[in-house]
């Protein structure tokens, strides 16, 4: 069920081990298990520890056209991954994504965009 798949993929979250974090998620969406918010949200986290920010975004957009509830943790993770993977273009594009929406972005949130930048020298404005 849902609540037993999303302990295991935060299980692998905390392992890093985003690979077998995304083979459970894949297994759930074939066996029908509802995907919601909570396991949306462990397995972009997942793959946020290792840089996976393709893959984060992936998921990030499966997460909008299945209508899944959003908060603001799945696209912090995300926004993270993409400042650890060095893809501050996108870490800002998620920003920009969260401020007209019903989204109430954290420190968290600015913290990650911020980094992302500080790490391609993009605050230096060149």
């Amino acid at each position: 069920n849902t609540i037993t798949f999303s302990a295991a993929i935060s299980a692998c979250e905390k392992g890093c081990e985003w690979q077998k974090a995304l083979e459970l998620f894949s297994s759930m969406a074939q066996r029908k298990v509802q995907l919601g918010t909570i396991t949306f949200s462990a397995v972009i986290s997942a793959c946020e520890k290792d840089s996976e920010w393709h893959t984060a975004l992936q998921l990030l957009s499966a997460m909008a056209q299945s209508r899944v509830e959003t908060d603001v943790i799945p696209f912090n993770a995300a926004i993270s991954a993409c400042n650890r993977g060095g893809a501050w273009e996108r870490a800002l594009q998620l920003v920009s994504v969260m401020a007209p929406s019903k989204l109430e972005m954290h420190a968290t949130t600015f913290s990650a965009a911020i980094s992302a930048c500080a790490r391609s020298d993009e605050w230096k404005g060149e």
